[in-house]
């Protein structure tokens, strides 16, 4: 039979054929690529909620818009672009109405004067992400990221760097300090921090920014000195508006004015305007790098829908109505992630084996579940990570995330619970279904 009269059938097989050897298929680092953790536990959790199970999905960082919508502002601007026949190419840099309103909104709102052509907008995050690795880390470079922390270790393996992971503790609210990182700078090209972070949902003191401020400046100053290799800094700050609780945010050129010439800024309206699927992400930084991650990313046409820009560009100039917005937003936040705290140092207090950290930021909640040892009512021992997520997953019907999935290792039994996409009422009701799993579990 010739191939133009397969029958569909017989394509469709063919397609979904590996072969004998699949990994031989596609590119080494195709290959050896992993999926999202995250994703794949939220694709668990809709399989359960599609035969009729009530979760409490506390896992995936997004935002329910039936709990968080966008600002009625954005919404309505992305409209009138429409309507306008804003639908063509935007320039691969973002359109100039976006970029001078970054630009503004970081001048006022962060006390950082950046030119124009620091800012470079693109699809999302991730994109701008990507397109930094690309432009500063070379085969075999070496890249430093505390763990816990978001990707880090795909981005490296994307670029074919070396990452070097830090290991964070909770008596450090899990982000890095000066001492932790200086053994690690050396040789270094990037290191990469988040603040607030995710997964912990805490954010870096004055003190600990600084520091690590001054170690990477004192490494480039060697580094001038021998005519070598700049160490950059990512400073992943898409959180930054969701601080509340007293927290201030920092930034490094901020506390140090000399990082202006080696950090570069993630950022976009995802997280702080609920405007997940909307793709509108921002890179700010020293301008030779902005222009050659420019270059990156118009060849992969990763930039933000025009009409998002538009719109996006005029919510940020609205003073008033990002106030008023994020009022109501951060509060419904901060009520969630207060209310579960709250709860699980309850059950702490009773004796069950729970703790976590008082939130400063983002929508997370850094839990420790730590019934290591403890038997399930079936018998079954728990000894891991995974093995207390599902137990938790199918006795109280909670879906959380371990920090495995944050490049962690070890079986601490720390968990990320994040309140996005769930309401008040969810929370209220799990609560109880937790306390009564924990005590249900028995000593061997």
């Amino acid at each position: 039979m010739s191939g133009t009269t397969r029958p569909a059938q017989a394509v469709a097989d063919l397609a979904r054929h590996p072969g004998s050897q699949p990994r031989l298929r596609v590119a080494s680092m195709a290959a050896g690529l992993t999926g999202s953790e995250i994703l794949k536990i939220a694709g668990e959790i809709r399989a359960l909620v599609a035969s009729g199970q009530s979760i409490c999905d506390l896992t995936v960082g997004d935002f329910s818009p039936r709990q968080f919508p966008i600002p009625p502002r954005l919404a309505e601007a992305i409209r009138a672009a429409l309507d306008q026949g804003e639908t063509n190419y935007p320039p691969p840099t973002g359109i100039p109405e976006l970029r001078h309103a970054v630009r503004g909104f970081y001048a006022s709102r962060l006390g950082l004067d950046y030119p124009f052509e620091s800012v470079l907008i693109a699809g999302g995050t991730r994109p701008a992400i990507y397109t930094m690795y690309r432009a500063l880390v070379d085969p075999g470079d070496r890249v430093v990221y505390p763990t816990p922390s978001w990707n880090n270790n795909h981005y490296v393996h994307m670029v074919a760097g070396a990452g070097i992971p830090v290991p964070c503790g909770v008596e450090t609210r899990f982000m890095p300090t000066r001492e932790a990182l200086r053994e690690a700078l050396p040789g270094a090209r990037l290191v990469c921090l988040n603040s607030p972070l995710n997964p912990a949902g805490t954010a870096i003191d004055r003190d600990a920014l600084l520091g690590v401020c001054e170690a990477i400046l004192a490494e480039n100053e060697a580094r001038e000195r021998r005519g070598e290799r700049p160490l950059y800094l990512m400073y992943d700050q898409v959180y930054w508006m969701l601080c509340f609780g007293g927290t201030q945010h920092l930034t490094p050129p901020g506390v140090a004015p000399e990082m202006a010439r080696y950090t570069v800024f993630v950022d976009g309206i995802s997280k702080a305007f609920a405007a997940t699927g909307l793709r509108v992400g921002w890179a700010v930084g020293p301008t030779d790098l902005i222009a050659r991650m420019s270059s990156i990313l118009g060849h992969v046409g990763a930039w933000a829908p025009r009409p998002e820009q538009v719109a996006t560009a005029a919510l940020l100039g609205d003073a008033e109505g990002v106030r008023s917005f994020h009022q109501g937003f951060i509060a419904g936040l901060e009520r969630r992630l207060v209310r579960l705290h709250a709860g699980l140092q309850s059950m702490k207090a009773e004796g069950l084996p729970v703790d976590s950290v008082p939130p400063m930021g983002a929508i997370y909640l850094a839990v420790r579940f730590h019934p290591f040892g403890l038997r399930t009512p079936q018998g079954s021992e728990l000894r891991s990570n995974e093995e207390i997520r599902r137990f938790l997953l199918e006795a109280a019907g909670v879906g959380v995330v371990p920090f495995q999935a944050f490049g962690t290792r070890g079986e601490d039994g720390w968990f990320r619970m994040s309140v996005g996409a769930v309401g008040e009422a969810d929370i209220e009701a799990a609560l109880p279904r937790l306390a009564a799993a924990l005590r249900s579990l028995k000593s061997s």
